[in-house]
């Protein structure tokens, strides 16, 4: 796994959680998830059950922007917890093995 790390204070955190608790109540993020599979597994759930994740996350310098969010199931969204997309691609390579 990577050893980088974005410094970011928590002004930048709370800005950006503030964001993401407007974007769970609109349309889009309620159309987004209205398939109610998750992103990393691609399993089917109901969409109540789906968590909003940052791709990147906002501890490591994301924003909560629509680019960057998609629906997860609880226990990709723990279990991916900070890591960056090609850290979870790394993570998940190596339960393969």
């Amino acid at each position: 796994m990577s050893d980088y790390f974005i410094t970011v204070d928590d002004d930048h955190i709370k800005r950006e959680k503030a964001k993401a608790r407007e974007l769970r109540n609109s349309q889009w993020w309620k159309r987004k998830r209205s398939s109610g599979i998750c992103h990393y597994c691609g399993g089917k759930f109901k969409p109540a059950e789906l968590t909003m994740d940052h791709l990147i996350p906002v501890a490591r310098g994301g924003r909560s922007v629509q680019g960057n969010l998609v629906p997860a199931c609880k226990e990709c969204n723990s279990k991916k917890k900070y890591l960056l997309p090609m850290e979870w691609e790394e993570y998940l390579e190596a339960l393969r093995k």
